[in-house]
């Protein structure tokens, strides 16, 4: 099971969606006098000196988790590889949809204020790191039913 690349790309795809609670969206946005840093479970300002929570988005957190787990359930199906393959597909439409949620929740708090490439976070680029990463494991399950067919043949 582990042991099959597609695996390990689906683990690592669910890790990267993960790490969107350790990174932030959006850094360094200047609102209300105080630098912000928007995340995934909620808005954080520095206020003398000390970081704090000003606003958390309990929604947003739960679909980050829900995105999260959907690759690493791919990993369980290692025994049917067409369902494997489908349920990878529909997962990279489910992040797609994820990611949009995202980027509306962030311009929903941020207005109309714009924001610059040096505002992007590295959690802004993390989804579709986990795209490209099961686009890979899809590549990966494609080779062994290749594979599977070629070995079918020999018999």
């Amino acid at each position: 099971m582990i042991q099959r690349i597609q695996s390990v790309y689906l683990l690592l795809a669910s890790l990267v969606l993960f790490a969107l609670f350790l990174f932030p969206v959006v850094n360094n946005l200047i609102l209300n006098g105080h630098a912000d840093s928007i995340m995934v479970t909620g808005v954080y300002e520095i206020i003398n000196g000390a970081r704090t929570k000003t606003s958390s988005f309990i929604w947003l957190s739960i679909a980050t988790v829900i995105a999260a787990l959907l690759p690493l359930a791919g990993v369980f199906l290692y025994k049917n590889r067409k369902q494997q393959s489908s349920y990878c597909y529909i997962v990279i439409v489910l992040i797609i949809g994820y990611s949009f949620y995202l980027t509306e929740t962030v311009k929903d708090f941020v207005g109309n204020i714009t924001l610059n490439t040096h505002n992007y976070g590295i959690g802004m680029i993390l989804p579709s790191l986990a795209i490209v990463l099961v686009f890979l494991a899809i590549r990966g399950i494609n080779r062994d039913e290749k594979l599977v067919r070629s070995a079918d043949r020999l018999r």
